[in-house]
Order: structure tokens, then sequence, then C-alpha cells
């Protein structure tokens, strides 16, 4: 039934998007792809570099057209990142070509999963309470968005990956 289905994970950073999607793609044997990913492998560069050189609208810009072609796919699993949904064009193209998943975190619980993370160009710009402030401010523009276009909300806090995996099958295979 979820063979030819796609299914989109949207949320906020540290949402486990990217873990959960690779573990969701191997239970149901589909292909994924992690939007953040193909950027990096399309421009040779990571993440960063991209931010560095072309700002957040030239990396927005990478990121319509890659969310663009691969809602395009049939029965794929697609980790988003966190500001995709920002994106008009970006909602429209997931909410008409699959089932979007919000995968829904805390502020403190982003905090502890991104607290090592170097790669992430916007974990960067910031050091302790600021980056708290930051995420704060990111939830309360970002979160509404990903309500208004998600077919389910899932909590990822206090979960493990397989559960949550286990939830969201059960969640589509209820459609």
């Amino acid at each position: 039934m979820t063979k030819n289905r796609n299914i989109f994970l949207i949320g906020p950073l540290g949402a486990g998007k990217s873990t959960i999607g690779r573990y969701l793609a191997q239970q149901l044997n589909m292909e994924f792809f992690d939007s953040d990913f193909e950027i990096e492998k399309r421009t040779g560069a990571d993440i960063g570099w991209v931010f560095d050189v072309e700002g957040e609208n030239g990396f927005r810009i990478r990121e319509e057209k890659i969310i663009e072609e691969l809602t395009k796919k049939n029965g794929i699993v697609l980790a988003t990142g966190g500001g995709s949904i920002q994106s008009q064009k970006n909602r429209n193209c997931l909410s008409s070509n699959g089932t979007v998943v919000y995968l829904k975190t805390t502020i403190e619980k982003q905090l502890s999963r991104t607290k090592r993370d170097k790669k992430r160009p916007f974990i960067q710009q910031y050091k302790g309470e600021s980056l708290y402030n930051a995420l704060k401010k990111l939830a309360k523009e970002r979160n509404p968005l990903y309500e208004q276009i998600s077919d389910f909300i899932i909590p990822t806090d206090s979960q493990s990956a397989k559960v949550i995996v286990n939830q969201i099958i059960s969640s589509i295979e209820d459609i």
C-alpha cells in the first residue's frame, strides 16, 4: 500500500527526520532521500559552504529545485530541511505529492540532540542561551506551517526511532 505513496518528513532540526527517514525507508523497502544531502551531493560542498557563499536565499533556491524534483518521484521517503516549509512552493509540492509527517520535538530536545553538531550552519551562529532563543523564534514561525501541511503529527521526544517508525507505518496504513 505504501509502495507507490511518497512519505515526506518535516519538522525542526533535531527532530530525527534523517534518522527516522532512513529506518522508515528500510522497513518499507523504499528509496530514501535527504534534501540537504542532495544539495551537498550536487554542489560538491557542505551546507555550511553553500550558506557562506550563496547566503540563505541561494540555499533556499537550491532547496526548492531539489524538493520539486524529488516530490515527483514515486515510492520514496524524503527527509526535508527544517526551513524548507517556509517556501509556499515547497509546501505545495510536499502536500500534493505524498503523505506529510510532522516529526514534532521540543526546543530542549533539539538542543540536546544537536549540542555536538558541527555541520549545521544555523547552530554555528549561536551559543547557549541565544541558540535557545533562536530555536524558540523559529518554532513560533515554523510550527504553524508544519501543522498546516501535515497529515500526521508524531512526537519524537521520548520514543525510539523504531517506535516512531511503527507509528508512522500504522498511521499511513489507516488512511
